[in-house]
């Protein structure tokens, strides 16, 4: 773009599309790091925040009535800034601030792209409930709006905008400050925020109500800050782990949703997985492995390479994948892993001694511990109790998909 891309004078409709395309990547790209160097700048996250929200929403009027600026990136950070400087002159209390960030270059605002790094530490503080870590990082890294939030997380809107309000009244009140924690502390607190970008990359799945097709943009989003933190912590293993994680489940995407239904890994035409996605996701895993530090991520990841690499589901290696699953029992014996490595567990062991480890678990409100349950149970020759479970599974998914395919099974 070399003038203000204007919008087809003909076609207010296509141009507003291009627009709001335009912003959308802006905002993705560009938002976490404006909010970022003005909460350096300022030390107010919330005002920081409020300043850009309002940079959009102003970007979205202007671009559609008179194009794109050849500087999206910057014209949203001036608008930012300029928020920022309006709200201050209003504040007696925050006078000495407007100098600060008035002697404040605007090409600082366009620095290294590990700016938002603190920030994305600073919305995953432990202080903070993890529906708030997830709210706040999704607003305030993601530039989504509170709408975005809502529906990505099946919430209400009013749910999301109280959640993000008290998170940034928390902040302030406790003094946490926006940093990239360093030490022992470090490596706790990157667990926290590596977890809440897989969260992000889950919430963008099986939808309640919706098919089998994931929200890709959350879905992008979560991959993007995946990259951001590998990115900006080269040294940290697990970072890369979480990274390579993702790529292999975002390789398989394309066979896993078909026409808006579900197909299980079993299942799936392998020659749709991208090749290219799972090639950099064996990369990624490669250079965590390099550093010597294993991890929960990086077991994660292998388990997902594991399946990867068989060409077909008959070639599945399910010894290395119990073993792996066993491994990564000593980082994590969440009832989620467990119920997991019971699957790998009855292809290696049989389904009586996989049936005795999920029964175990007592997930009487997860409908994939029925539906698991129900597998067994089948492959045992207990039908009866078979339908029972998948029953129950059916009752407790929202998911039209899941829903979909549980009841193709029920009608065998």
């Amino acid at each position: 773009m070399t003038t203000w891309d204007a919008a087809s004078p003909g076609d207010p409709a296509r141009g507003a599309a291009s627009s709001d395309l335009a912003l959308a990547r802006v905002v993705r790209e560009e938002s976490g790091r404006i909010v970022a160097a003005l909460t350096a700048s300022l030390g107010n996250l919330d005002l920081a925040e409020e300043s850009v929200a309002e940079a959009v929403e102003e970007a979205l009027r202007e671009w559609r009535e008179r194009g794109i600026p050849p500087n999206p990136g910057a014209w949203l950070t001036q608008a930012a800034r300029h928020n920022a400087l309006d709200r201050l002159r209003r504040d007696k209390r925050y006078r000495e601030k407007i100098a600060l960030l008035a002697e404040t270059p605007a090409a600082s605002m366009d620095a290294e792209p590990d700016e938002r790094l603190p920030l994305l530490f600073g919305c995953c503080h432990p202080a903070l409930s993890p529906d708030a870590q997830l709210a706040l990082t999704l607003r305030a890294v993601c530039g989504l709006t509170t709408a975005q939030i809502a529906r990505a997380t099946l919430s209400a809107q009013a749910s999301v905008s109280q959640r993000i309000v008290r998170a940034k009244r928390k902040i302030g009140a406790a003094g946490i400050l926006i940093r990239i924690p360093s030490g022992a502390d470090r490596a706790e607190r990157l667990d926290v925020v590596l977890t809440v970008v897989s969260v992000m990359y889950s919430e963008a799945h099986l939808v309640a109500g919706g098919d089998a097709s994931a929200d890709r943009d959350l879905a992008d989003d979560a991959l993007w800050l995946a990259g951001v933190v590998a990115t900006a912590l080269p040294r940290e293993a697990e970072a890369h782990g979480l990274r390579s994680l993702l790529l292999f489940h975002r390789a398989r995407e394309n066979a896993r949703a078909v026409d808006g239904e579900l197909v299980l890994l079993g299942d799936q035409d392998r020659s749709r997985w991208d090749a290219a996605l799972l090639a950099e996701a064996h990369r990624s895993l490669e250079r965590a492995a390099r550093l010597r530090r294993p991890g929960r991520w990086q077991l994660h990841a292998a388990i997902a390479a594991c399946h990867s690499d068989a060409v077909t589901s008959a070639d599945t290696d399910w010894l290395q994948l119990l073993t792996l699953y066993d491994m990564l029992l000593a980082y994590d014996r969440s009832p989620l892993v467990r119920l997991n490595r019971a699957v790998a567990l009855a292809e290696v062991e049989g389904p009586a001694l996989a049936l005795a480890e999920v029964d175990a678990l007592d997930l009487p409100g997860y409908h994939l511990w029925h539906a698991v349950r129900g597998h067994l149970l089948r492959r045992l020759g207990r039908d009866g109790e078979a339908t029972e479970a998948d029953l129950r599974a059916l009752e407790l998914t929202a998911n039209e998909a899941e829903r979909r395919l549980i009841s193709a099974r029920l009608a065998r």
